[in-house]
C-alpha cells in the first residue's frame, strides 16, 4: 500500500511540475509573440513616418526626395514599397498610377515583385501579383496570366484581381476560360471580366450559344458587360427554366434598357415570377413610362418587400406619369401608400 502511495505521490508531483512548465512555455510564448508585434509595429510606424512625406513630394515632382527615396537602406525598400503601392487601392487616377509606377521603376520594385512571385509562400506570390496590378505593369500580362494556374486559389485569385487591374485585352482569352473555376469567388470572376466592359462581350455571346449548362454564369456577366448586342439572348433566358437565370437577364436588360420584345418579357414575369425575378423585372422597367407598365408597377406597390421598393423607384423614374400613380397612391395607409410617400418626399427634395 505504502509502495502505491509513493508512486502516485511521484506521479502528482510529476504532473505538477509538468504543467507549471507548459504554462510558462504558454506564456513565455504569449510575451514574444506581443514583443514581436510590438516591435515590428513600431519599425512600421517610424518607416510611415520617414517615407510617406517623402513618397507624396515625389509623387508631387519633388527631385531631391525621390533622390532620398532611391537612396533609401535596401533593407527598407520590401516596406516602402507597400507604403508606395497601397494608396493605389484608393487613387485609381491614371495620372497618379503613372507616376507611381515611374517611381517605383526608379526603386526597382519589379525585380523584387519578380523574387516574390516565385516565393514558396503563398502570400508573398499573392502580394506580388496585387502589386504588379495595381501598377499596371502590362509587360508582366503573361506572368500574371500563368498564376492563374497556381496551385493556391488565393494566388489564382489575386492573379485574377491584377488582370483586371490591367484590362490587358491580350488576357480576356486566358480569363474566360477560368469563369466556370469553381474555386474562385463567382463575383470575383464577373468583376474580371467586367472590368473590360463591352470587350468581353462577344466572346461571352459566342460560348452562351454553345454551352447551354453555364448560362447562368454568362447571364451574370452580360448583366453587367453586355450592351444593344445581347438583348435577344437575355430575352430567351428571361423565360429560362432557372430563376437565377431569369434575374440575371432581367438584371441585364435593366441596365441595357428595354425594348417592346424586352418590355412585353418583363412585364409578363411581374404578374407571375419569383419575387427575386419580379423584383428585378420592376427594376428593369424604370423609365419605361407606357401605360401598362405604370399600372402593373402600381399593382405591386403592396407586394413583397423588394418587389415593392422596385416598383416604388421606377414609378418616380417615370416622372410625370409615374408621379402621378404615386400621388394617387399615397393616400393609402398601407405599405403601398408608405412607399408612394416617401418617393414623393425624395423627388421634392431632388427639385
Amino acid at each position: 500500500m505504502n509502495e502505491w502511495l509513493g508512486i502516485f505521490e511521484r506521479t502528482v508531483v510529476f504532473l505538477f511540475w509538468t504543467s507549471l512548465a507548459l504554462a510558462l512555455v504558454m506564456f513565455g510564448t504569449v510575451v514574444i509573440e506581443r514583443l514581436t508585434y510590438g516591435i515590428v509595429g513600431l519599425r512600421d510606424a517610424r518607416l510611415r513616418s520617414r517615407y510617406v512625406p517623402l513618397i507624396k513630394a515625389a509623387l508631387a515632382g519633388d527631385e531631391q526626395a525621390r533622390l532620398a527615396l532611391v537612396s533609401s537602406p535596401s533593407s527598407h525598400h520590401r516596406a516602402l514599397a507597400w507604403l508606395l503601392i497601397l494608396p493605389l487601392i484608393d487613387n485609381r487616377e491614371p495620372e497618379h498610377i503613372t507616376k507611381t509606377r515611374h517611381l517605383a521603376d526608379a526603386l526597382s520594385l519589379a525585380p523584387m515583385a519578380d523574387r516574390l512571385l516565385h516565393s514558396r509562400w503563398w502570400w508573398r506570390r499573392a502580394r506580388a501579383l496585387r502589386a504588379l496590378g495595381l501598377l499596371q505593369y502590362s509587360d508582366y500580362t503573361a506572368v500574371i496570366v500563368a498564376a492563374l494556374d497556381d496551385p493556391n486559389p488565393d494566388v489564382r485569385a489575386a492573379a485574377l484581381d491584377a488582370l483586371a487591374d490591367l484590362k490587358d485585352p491580350r488576357s480576356l482569352p486566358s480569363i474566360i476560360v477560368r469563369v466556370h473555376d469553381v474555386s474562385l469567388y463567382r463575383g470575383r470572376r464577373a468583376q474580371a471580366l467586367t472590368a473590360f466592359g463591352a470587350l468581353c462581350e462577344p466572346l461571352i455571346l459566342e460560348l452562351a450559344a454553345v454551352d447551354h449548362d453555364n448560362r447562368l454564369t454568362y447571364a451574370l456577366v452580360l448583366s453587367r458587360c453586355g450592351t444593344t448586342r445581347s438583348r435577344a439572348i437575355l430575352h430567351r433566358w428571361a423565360t429560362d427554366e432557372l430563376a437565377e437565370v431569369r434575374t440575371a437577364a432581367f438584371d441585364g436588360l435593366a441596365r441595357i434598357g428595354l425594348d417592346e420584345d424586352g418590355a412585353r418579357l418583363t412585364l409578363q414575369a411581374l404578374n407571375r415570377d419569383d419575387v427575386p425575378v419580379r423584383a428585378m423585372a420592376a427594376q428593369a422597367l424604370r423609365h419605361w413610362g407606357t401605360s401598362d407598365a405604370t399600372a402593373m408597377l402600381a399593382r405591386h406597390l403592396d407586394d413583397d418587400w423588394p418587389v415593392a421598393v422596385q416598383a416604388a423607384h421606377s414609378l418616380r423614374s417615370m416622372q410625370k406619369t409615374g408621379l402621378a400613380v404615386l400621388e394617387a397612391q399615397a393616400t393609402r395607409t398601407d405599405l403601398a401608400g408608405l412607399l408612394a410617400r416617401q418617393m414623393l418626399w425624395e423627388e421634392s427634395m431632388r427639385c
